[in-house]
């Protein structure tokens, strides 16, 4: 049980779609890591990135992205949820800290209200790179 696994550790918990995963993703994962013990991020299904990035996406299935996200040092775990948000996983983590990309503000960051009620932290880190996958599959099309 992951709540076994977590005991008495500082949780740091981010979450997205990974579907081509770049330099943006790892400065991201790997500043996240840095705010506590464990990094556990969350994955969307594929039919949640379907939902949320349209019918022609992800390119990569779920088994990629979890494999490709595992390899990666900074994370710790990998919970994938169906829903279109991870409100469910952030309830039952309760994390210390929830991190996003600078492509967000607080207020549009599932789970902020909730983090923050019980004194959690909520983070932005900044994007230091102009990537993102959606620019990655654009560029690619004018080949």
């Amino acid at each position: 049980q992951l709540k076994d696994l977590i005991k008495n550790k500082k949780i740091v918990f981010t979450n997205g779609c990974f579907d081509i995963i770049h330099r943006g993703h790892i400065t991201l994962l790997k500043e996240a890591a840095e705010h506590g013990d464990v990094l556990i991020v969350g994955l969307n299904s594929d039919d949640s990135v379907k939902r949320l990035k349209g019918n022609n996406r992800p390119i990569n299935n779920i088994d990629s992205r979890i494999n490709v996200l595992s390899a990666i040092s900074y994370v710790d775990y990998i919970v994938v949820f169906e829903e279109d948000t991870p409100i469910d996983i952030i309830k039952y983590l309760k994390p210390d800290y929830l991190v996003k990309g600078g492509d967000y503000v607080i207020e549009n960051i599932v789970g902020t209200d909730y983090v923050e009620s019980y004194g959690g932290n909520v983070c932005i880190i900044p994007l230091r790179e102009d990537i993102s996958t959606t620019s990655i599959i654009n560029k690619t099309k004018s080949f």
